[in-house]
């Protein structure tokens, strides 16, 4: 089990992201950083440079996705789905996720998101990766997993993890989220329902990545709804 969904849910109402230690280990990632060279493995890459989204690039898998990559998104999806059905709940959303993902990814399917959207990113000294939402189509999973493969003691200096929260009338909150090698962090994708006095509301969440001082950076991105 990666962790505990109460664990990860408390994380997220308290901060607004939830990091879970020590996901993969050194080896492990290394071996998910080298599938970045295997085109048949993918797609489509995206050079960030050419969209204005920033500087690096990305390529997302093909179906059917590597052994490791399909186990990991069913058991955060299995996690991370009873998380999803609260806040759509809280926010009045008519959505509930089924118990297993791939009965979540035949909705998907059936609307036309059919396209696997787990993805590796890559980033050289001065690359970065504005504040954005990973929005697909119609269904959107709320939450989805990101996992550093890189070693931030020594394959790279800056980097970060970003994430921001524009709350109803207030200015945007900004964070920065430490990562080791073989974390994951889980954050929503482009809301989360955020308590008021007057009931729950919906908060705009943002992510990206810092620049890169030094080094190459690369992440595994776990997302649980596919594209159209």
């Amino acid at each position: 089990m990666i962790a505990e969904s109460d664990l990860i849910s408390s994380g997220i109402e308290n901060a607004g992201y939830c990091v879970v230690r020590d996901v993969f280990d050194e080896r492990q990632c290394r071996e998910l950083m080298r599938l970045y060279a295997d085109d048949a493995l993918f797609r489509k890459r995206v050079v960030m440079e050419a969209h204005a989204y920033g500087l690096g690039e990305y390529q997302y898998f093909r179906y059917p996705l590597p052994a490791r990559i399909q186990t990991m998104r069913s058991e955060w999806y299995r996690l991370l789905a009873p998380i999803a059905n609260v806040w759509n709940e809280r926010l009045g959303i008519a959505m509930r996720c089924p118990a297993a993902h791939d009965e979540y990814l035949a909705v998907c399917h059936e609307a036309g998101q059919e396209r696997p959207t787990p993805l590796l990113l890559k980033y050289r000294e001065g690359g970065f990766n504005r504040l954005h939402q990973d929005v697909y189509g119609e269904y959107i999973f709320p939450l989805q997993v990101a996992i550093l493969l890189s070693d931030p003691e020594s394959d790279f200096t800056g980097g970060e993890f970003l994430i921001s929260e524009q709350r109803p009338r207030m200015q945007t909150r900004a964070e920065v989220v430490p990562l080791g090698q073989g974390d994951a962090v889980v954050f929503p994708v482009s809301y989360r329902p955020v308590q008021g006095k007057r009931g729950f509301s919906c908060a705009n969440m943002r992510h990206g990545v810092s620049r890169i001082r030094s080094g190459n950076r690369m992440t595994l991105g776990i997302i649980l709804h596919d594209a159209a």
